[in-house]
């Protein structure tokens, strides 16, 4: 039997006093067609469509393409060793089958909120909040540590053009001896001032640093491949699967992008069409540039030289020509590919705070709009929390912190799809999963089995995120849910 997904307040259990039982108010769904209908309105009255295939790839591509490959790699390859391109392909398979339900979820529910929308459309208003929250972690998180990334870059940069450095008191927070990472505070201001200048003008800015970002991979590629040594292949599994697993649950932290053009859904002139492929499209991409990058790295270069996990891309092309020059140009576009990353996930930050600010489950500030149809209070908001993460948390647990949450979210829209699969078979699906119900099912076993692969000390990072979630849910969330006020008033009535 189909369910149409009644509202809640209508026919759901009641406490003596009237009001919905706990239960209920946990798991009241918000309806598909009122999801849509929000979206449908947004023209006029909210966000502004302008957004085509072309831009909403880009978004995904500008988000995907950053420090995972930039960076992280340096991190991972000690715990990998040449197998670290396994790690790029466990990490990418684990992706792509939430890039498949993205893009089947996208297509249904064009909403700016993302995995939130998807969640609260499926399993109710409690794992919707859950995995918001989430998100604000995989966003906000990631956004710092982009940033920490780009300031290693701009100092690598600076040491190349001048020989100097700047102050490691301005290169790190207090966690790794310093004082404070101005660098990364800075990039995140400045995409804010970008944001607030207008998304048109931004999405346009970032288009022209992925077309960077490409270039300078591909750049890499054809150089570091001309040094790549069968000797550096061995031995290739020196830690075994479990050093690929822990790298691939680190590296994971490369691919959280792709989801971001979900969250432009409101502002796409054709959601259901551009959605599912400007998704597939990134995601395909980005996975191919990672892999050749990764093997030419390691290929190139032996992988107990990155042992100090600061061996940087720019160091390899140094290596490989014995010249400057090349390492230069690669630095600079790694600067702009790196700031254009901030730029698309502070973006798809402010979006997600937006669709929860508009159900009423954190405050009306995130959901108000200018006149331009920006948030802007929510946009200041988030920056400056985000600019202080920033410059006081170093890039290692950021990212860590990073993957886990994100692993969460996906795992959950895995579960939507298999939920409206058998709920809601009269929904039109602009695109459909292949091979459901087992391809959604594989999405969740392998997000657990990468989450199963992470240190002790992020999961308790994670769950003390949880916590602190829940209070908040619980004393303001639950309560002035818009749901809860519809509920209510139906209650009166």
């Amino acid at each position: 039997m189909v369910d149409q997904q009644t509202p809640v307040g209508a026919n759901a259990p009641t406490r003596p006093g009237g009001a919905p039982a706990l239960r209920e108010r946990l798991t009241r769904r918000k309806p598909v067609e009122k999801l849509v209908a929000e979206t449908e309105g947004a023209e006029g009255a909210g966000l502004r469509r302008h957004m085509g295939f072309w831009q909403l790839a880009m978004i995904g591509i500008g988000a995907t393409l950053g420090t995972g490959i930039f960076v992280v790699l340096g991190e991972a390859v000690p715990v990998a060793g040449p197998a670290v391109v396994l790690a790029f392909v466990l990490a990418g398979v684990t992706a792509l089958f939430s890039a498949l339900a993205y893009a089947e979820m996208a297509g249904m529910i064009p909403a700016s909120g993302s995995a939130y929308s998807y969640s609260y459309a499926t399993m109710g208003e409690f794992m919707a909040w859950v995995c918001g929250w989430c998100l604000m972690l995989t966003y906000g998180v990631s956004v710092a540590a982009v940033g920490v990334g780009w300031g290693q870059y701009i100092n690598e940069l600076l040491h190349l053009t001048t020989g100097l450095s700047m102050p490691a008191a301005m290169l790190a927070g207090p966690l790794e001896g310093g004082l404070v990472n101005v660098p990364a505070a800075v990039v995140v201001l400045l995409s804010m001032f970008a944001l607030l200048v207008g998304v048109r003008e931004s999405s346009r800015v970032n288009a022209v640093m992925v077309a960077i970002k490409i270039a300078i991979l591909v750049m890499f590629v054809a150089i570091a491949v001309t040094a790549v040594q069968d000797g550096n292949f061995a031995p290739f599994m020196p830690m075994g699967m479990a050093g690929v697993s822990a790298a691939g649950a680190t590296l994971f932290f490369s691919y959280i992008g792709f989801d971001s053009a979900s969250t432009a859904s409101e502002e796409a002139k054709n959601p259901q069409r551009d959605l599912p492929r400007a998704i597939m499209f990134s995601m395909i991409l980005v996975t191919a540039l990672y892999c050749l990058v990764a093997f030419t790295a390691v290929g190139a270069l032996n992988w107990a030289d990155f042992a100090d996990g600061e061996t940087s891309l720019a160091g390899i092309l140094t290596a490989v020509t014995g010249t400057t020059v090349w390492a230069v140009i690669f630095a600079a576009g790694a600067v702009l590919a790196l700031a254009s990353v901030v730029l698309v996930v502070l973006y798809s930050q402010t979006r997600i705070l937006y669709a929860m600010s508009r159900d009423g489950l954190i405050p009306k500030a995130f959901s108000t709009l200018d006149a331009k149809g920006t948030p802007r209070a929510n946009t200041i908001i988030t920056s400056v929390l985000i600019a202080l993460l920033a410059a006081l948390i170093p890039l290692g647990p950021l990212a860590d912190a990073t993957a886990i949450g994100t692993l969460f979210a996906f795992a959950l829209v895995n579960v939507a799809v298999l939920v409206l699969r058998r709920s809601r078979p009269d929904l039109k699906r602009a695109f459909r999963m292949p091979g459901a119900p087992v391809t959604p099912v594989l999405g969740v076993l392998s997000c657990a089995y990468l989450m199963s692969s992470m240190a002790l000390s992020v999961w308790v990072a994670f769950v003390a995120w949880l916590a602190v979630g829940l209070v908040i849910y619980f004393s303001y969330g639950m309560r002035r849910s818009a749901l809860e006020r519809e509920d209510t008033v139906e209650v009166r009535s």
